[in-house]
């Protein structure tokens, strides 16, 4: 009795540590009571919701250029043929389930959101927003845009260089920044999506909202399953060997991730069934932590997702030239996420602002959704990058081996890693 009790205890006390906890809370208790409290008592989260938009709009160029900066240098300074052809396949990976939920969500969203939509979501209570002060601004040091070009031209030209002094000073901005999203930014967006909710709640929006997030989140799970279905097809043909019971030689690594929602924890597991699954032991203990940090497969298909169905909600026609651009950023984007819970969907927003123009509410809609699924797309990040070590293995066909050679790129993609997880 008394170990089911304290079961019970730590149970709740790594609850109370999740953020999906807190957000699931947030939306909750912004659903009840923005259907009673009155709209004075609105405006004090309001006015939060307002700065903390504004301070995340100002520090999200400074995310990007202190997160992809160092992830291009890194990676073009590990510059071996068996990295850039693991980078290559994940990447294109990646591109996929972007490309691929951008076209079934195109087919199935105007019968599956069909008269759902919110064209007034930017403003769910004008009485609120009339009261905050439009003087009051935080203006970013330069645009996301800009910051994405920064960080490329940066990064690209101190690998030239070989500028590592250069990049040691890039390297402690990108600590302050993590610093930033993880003792800042990450521990204030249930509040942030708190207030947004509770603004729904009080102008009759939220049924509305909840009934297309439910949709949306069956739809993206559908869609990850789909995903390692692919992954795993290719991978069997270019082993000659049944996908299926490879990918169910990944199981334990996709349980894991559900539990742990973090590829980088489950690295261990994820290596041992990739090894079971006929990979040698150099190419998993290669392939593994590289791609745990840039193959997010599943993490790009919700964001997708979700991003698609907040622009039906709105009543906007996604423009074919700027949904490209975002796909195609996302994916860099995703390379350079923190690995911190919360901290993709908050490397993301400098996209979702500044290519596809999302408002405040609708970035806070993106954040509930992107956690309340979180596990699932972990999960499927570290399942596919089984899949990618099957097809490594195949391609090398054994040059990899063991030795100094093997050891050189498994140092290599562990450098990396840790070099973006920060």
């Amino acid at each position: 009795m008394a170990n089911e009790q304290k079961e019970k205890v730590s149970f709740w006390k790594n609850m109370l540590r999740t953020l999906l906890f807190w957000v699931v809370l947030a939306i909750i208790l912004g659903a009840l009571l923005g259907q009673i409290l009155p709209t004075w008592a609105i405006v004090p989260f309001a006015t939060f919701n307002d700065i903390f938009g504004k301070f995340l709009s100002f520090v999200v160029p400074l995310i990007i250029t202190g997160l992809v900066t160092p992830a291009i240098f890194e990676l073009g300074k590990s510059g071996g043929k068996w990295l850039l052809v693991t980078v290559v396949i994940a990447y294109s990976s990646t591109m996929v389930a972007g490309f691929g939920t951008w076209g079934i969500a195109s087919l199935l969203y105007p019968s599956l959101l069909s008269g759902q939509q919110v064209p007034d979501l930017a403003t769910p209570e004008n009485a609120v927003a009339s009261l905050m002060d439009p003087s009051f601004t935080i203006d970013p040091v330069f645009g996301v845009m800009t910051a994405l070009v920064l960080a490329f031209v940066l990064g690209l030209g101190m690998t030239a260089a070989r500028a590592e002094k250069l990049m040691n000073i890039f390297r402690e901005f990108r600590e302050l920044i993590m610093i930033v999203i993880t003792k800042a930014i990450v521990p204030l967006l249930p509040l942030h999506v708190f207030g947004i909710f509770l603004n729904m709640s009080k102008s009759g929006q939220f049924v509305d909202v909840i009934v297309v997030m439910a949709k949306v989140i069956v739809f993206a799970f559908i869609l990850t399953v789909v995903m390692l279905l692919l992954q795993y097809t290719l991978a069997g043909i270019l082993a000659k060997r049944n996908p299926l019971s490879a990918l169910w030689g990944m199981s334990d690594a996709y349980f894991t991730a559900l539990g742990t929602a973090s590829s980088a924890a489950t690295i261990p597991v994820t290596l041992r069934c990739a090894r079971n699954n006929g990979v040698q032991p150099a190419i998993a203990d290669f392939v593994i932590p590289l791609c745990a940090t840039i193959h997010l497969a599943g993490s790009t298909i919700k964001i997708t997702a979700f991003a698609l169905a907040l622009q039906y909600m709105m009543g906007i026609t996604p423009d074919p030239a700027k949904m490209t651009a975002f796909i195609f950023m996302l994916g860099i984007i995703m390379v350079a996420a923190p690995g911190v819970p919360g901290g993709a969907i908050t490397a993301a927003q400098g996209v979702l602002q500044g290519i596809l123009a999302f408002t405040d509410p609708m970035y806070g809609i993106m954040v509930a959704m992107y956690v309340a699924v979180d596990s699932f797309g972990t999960a499927t990040n570290v399942t596919g990058d089984g899949a990618i070590a099957i097809i490594v293995n195949t391609l090398a066909k054994g040059s990899l081996g063991t030795g100094s050679s093997a050891e050189k790129y498994v140092q290599e993609s562990e450098s990396y890693a840790k070099g973006i997880d920060g």
